[in-house]
């Protein structure tokens, strides 16, 4: 079954409306340009209201290690996800010291070897694939062409970029991701979630997997 992440709560609304609409996990911004940007305390906040089973997941843009671990300490997240130019030495040494597994992101475009950016980070639980937009870091709402994806990458597949509740079964039919990550695909605004977008993306995650 295709596991589900709604990114960018900020309201404790919308993380209520993620965990009772059926997604696996949460993802929580702490990258200061984002429109959906957190602080770590106001991100503890929304964590305590989540059930239990439903996965906290900090996005995190080139940020220093001191930054994470201080983020990590105070949020209590479940999983890392790294957005940026972070490299393997630095997503493996941050990821031990805070105890904290983690995601590595990369925003595609045609040309890149994606076999050997998954080989390049053998120790990330999956590879988030997001589209790739000039002079953004992701949440713009931009599909890519799936086609770009090997079908034998070393590495789980998150899909990103672009989902909505329209798009996202012929996205998993195509892809066969272990997880898709949505966020603006499920918004009334840029940091607002709509429960009945969100209740719609899971019925068509659900329906892809039938």
């Amino acid at each position: 079954m295709t596991a589900i992440k709604i990114c960018g709560i900020t309201r404790e609304a919308d993380a209520l409306a993620a965990a009772h609409g059926g997604a696996n996990a949460v993802g929580l911004v702490f990258y200061g340009r984002s429109p959906r940007h957190v602080t770590p305390a106001r991100a503890a906040q929304l964590m305590r209201v989540l059930p239990p089973f439903v996965m906290s997941v900090g996005l995190f843009v080139d940020a220093t290690a001191d930054e994470v671990r201080h983020t990590v300490t105070q949020a209590r997240v479940d999983l890392l996800q790294f957005h940026g130019d972070e490299s393997p030495a630095y997503c493996r040494e941050v990821s031990a010291r805070c105890g904290v597994p983690y995601l590595k992101a990369l925003r595609v475009r045609p040309g890149q070897d994606l076999l050997q950016y998954a080989r390049d980070y053998p120790d990330a639980r999956a590879l988030l694939l997001d589209a790739y937009v000039e002079g953004t870091q992701g949440g713009t709402g931009a599909t890519f062409d799936w086609a770009l994806i090997p079908q034998n990458l070393p590495l789980p597949v998150v899909l990103s970029g672009g989902l909505s509740p329209e798009n996202v079964t012929a996205a998993i039919r195509a892809v066969r991701p272990c997880a898709v990550d949505v966020s603006s695909g499920v918004e009334s605004a840029k940091g607002i979630k709509d429960a009945a977008k969100i209740a719609a993306f899971v019925t068509g995650v659900r329906n892809a997997d039938v």
